[in-house]
């Protein structure tokens, strides 16, 4: 989708502080953390929501979850904790309707979390 935000950091037309990347994802710092630590995991290709999902996503949405732990050991905070979190939906606080993986960490963290 031309116009959607995360669809132009992960081409890099728009700057963001990415922090690692592959040939699917693209994860990078949240300019508006909630956290010590909150990096965004997206895929490259554009998926709206969680919603829109389907079978022939599972690989891709298992690459989300690796490059989350990937980053976690590579920054250090892997041993320690760290949670993830996909907001589906506007009442789910969904601000960019682009599948995105929340991390957080860097700090103990509450249940229930909502």
């Amino acid at each position: 989708m031309s116009d959607c935000l995360f669809c132009k950091i992960a081409r890099r037309e728009v700057p963001a502080r990415i922090v690692d990347e592959d040939a699917d994802t693209v994860t990078f710092e949240d300019i508006q953390p909630q956290a010590p630590v909150h990096l965004l995991v997206i895929p490259r290709r554009h998926l709206a929501s969680g919603n829109d999902v389907t079978q022939e996503d599972d690989e891709l949405m298992g690459k989300l979850l690796r490059a989350a732990a990937r980053v976690a050991r590579a920054r250090g905070f892997a041993q320690g904790g760290w949670r993830a979190v996909l907001n589906v939906g506007r009442d789910a606080h969904q601000l960019v309707f682009h599948v995105h993986l929340h991390v957080l960490a860097g700090r103990s963290m509450g249940w229930p979390p909502g």
